[in-house]
């Protein structure tokens, strides 16, 4: 009897799981939540000070809930940890005064992912074939990449799984795409994630799918450091920061007109570091900048959406706006709370103005590994598109102008690449 597969897609918004059982074919885990179950695990931690001195600690779907359902907005939101993977400058914070080496804060992420795929597939999940990045984010050598995959290594190993084996994510959508083809095909694969867009091109099909011919298939990889939080990012930046203070002015203790710091609002565009601002220095700096502003009814913006947390809701009306503006050629980004309401208007147009450096990455990384495989546009037979950014029109026309609509491909954006890590893994257990 064949052992169960099972591929692991640990996303910076997002992850996955799925087994491949005796029959081949890949089932994705679901994980219960309020809206019911779902096969995407959330990639947060929610940390909260229950009466005593123990921290509780939830991840994925629970984490949402639990902050959701906190009146006191007094916890700790943690999100998108994998893009720390290769910074130097991070290795551990202070939460609830305990210290949480990174390490640790993902492994307390994956585990009960692990266990309630565990329970749902009625066997042990220890054995598992793991997605990476062609390139982490912040990893600037080679020994940034080894000490991202040492520390994702790590992770993994607190979480409760034994035995890991690691395959660039778009391969893994490569297999997934793959199965069921019955012709041989030269495909470059798109993998749009919350910190990178990542490449492969590689051939795939029958012939390609024998044992020991998967090396040679490969004709290259590449990726980017930008991907859907640059997006939000932007959005943030142009149509919530202004309304929260960005640009304004105070006037100092000694008469001086001065800009509010603009740091505090770098913050704001990586919604999961709103939580950094809850300090008490941070607190009493934009208390101060709040008697000190021209336009204080901003920075009492600020300080609600600090004071609250807010960040995760500041994400999800943002993640709102960049899914309008994928359907309409406008929307409005809104964002209420307890008589805090911030409505901004904007244009498809605008938006893609504002990522127009990170459109001209994505564009470079995708003429740079057709250059290095020495392969025009026309010699691709498909392209696969996955991941959240893949609907956005301004992404998908880099692809439609260099091979055409008609061999674009695309489907299951968000779980495409765990379904294809699991069979990866069977491949793998067969060898």
């Amino acid at each position: 009897m064949t052992e169960p597969a099972f591929g692991l897609d640990f996303g910076t918004t997002n992850s996955a799981i799925a087994r491949v059982g005796p029959d081949g074919t890949p089932t994705l885990a679901s994980f219960a939540s309020d809206a019911g179950p779902t096969s995407t695990f959330r990639s947060v931690l929610y940390f909260d000070q229950e009466e005593g001195p123990e921290t509780r600690v939830r991840g994925g779907p629970a984490a949402i809930e639990g902050y959701l359902e906190s009146e006191e907005k007094d916890g700790r939101l943690v999100q998108s940890l994998k893009s720390f993977l290769a910074s130097r400058l991070f290795s551990a914070t202070n939460i609830f005064q305990k210290t949480w080496r990174l390490e640790d804060l993902i492994g307390a992420l994956l585990a009960p992912l692990r266990l309630e795929a565990e329970a749902e597939f009625g066997e042990p999940v220890e054995r598992v074939v793991v997605g990476r990045p062609v390139n982490f984010v912040h990893a600037e050598n080679a020994d940034d990449e080894r000490l991202a995959l040492a520390r994702l290594e790590a992770s993994l190993h607190n979480a409760g799984f034994r035995h890991v084996v690691f395959e660039y994510e778009p391969v893994g959508a490569a297999y997934h795409y793959e199965r069921g083809l019955e012709h041989d095909e030269l495909i470059l694969i798109a993998d749009f994630g919350g910190g990178t867009s990542d490449f492969s091109l590689l051939r795939v099909g029958p012939r390609h799918a024998e044992a020991g011919r998967r090396a040679e298939s490969i004709l290259g990889h590449d990726g980017v450091g930008v991907a859907g939080d640059a997006f939000d990012g932007k959005l943030v930046r142009h149509l919530v920061a202004p309304q929260l203070g960005r640009g304004a002015s105070f006037v100092s203790q000694f008469g001086r007109t001065l800009p509010v710091p603009a740091w505090i609002y770098s913050h704001l565009e990586r919604w999961h570091h709103v939580s950094f601002l809850k300090s008490r220095k941070t607190l009493q700096l934009l208390l101060d900048l709040r008697r000190e502003a021209i336009e204080p009814e901003k920075l009492e913006r600020l300080l609600h959406v600090v004071e609250e947390d807010l960040g995760f809701l500041l994400y999800r009306a943002t993640e709102q706006a960049k899914r309008d503006l994928s359907e309409a050629d406008a929307t409005t980004l809104r964002l209420d709370h307890e008589g805090l309401c911030i409505e901004a208007p904007v244009e498809r147009a605008d938006f893609e103005g504002w990522i127009a450096d990170e459109l001209l990455a994505i564009s470079g990384c995708l003429d740079r590994i057709l250059d290095r495989a020495g392969l025009q546009a026309r010699d691709v037979d498909r392209v696969f598109l996955t991941g959240g950014s893949s609907f956005v029109p301004a992404v998908r026309r880099i692809f439609e102008e260099r091979f055409g609509q008609e061999r674009l491909r695309s489907g299951q954006q968000l779980t495409s690449v765990a379904s294809g890590l699991a069979l990866r893994a069977a491949e793998v257990a067969k060898q």
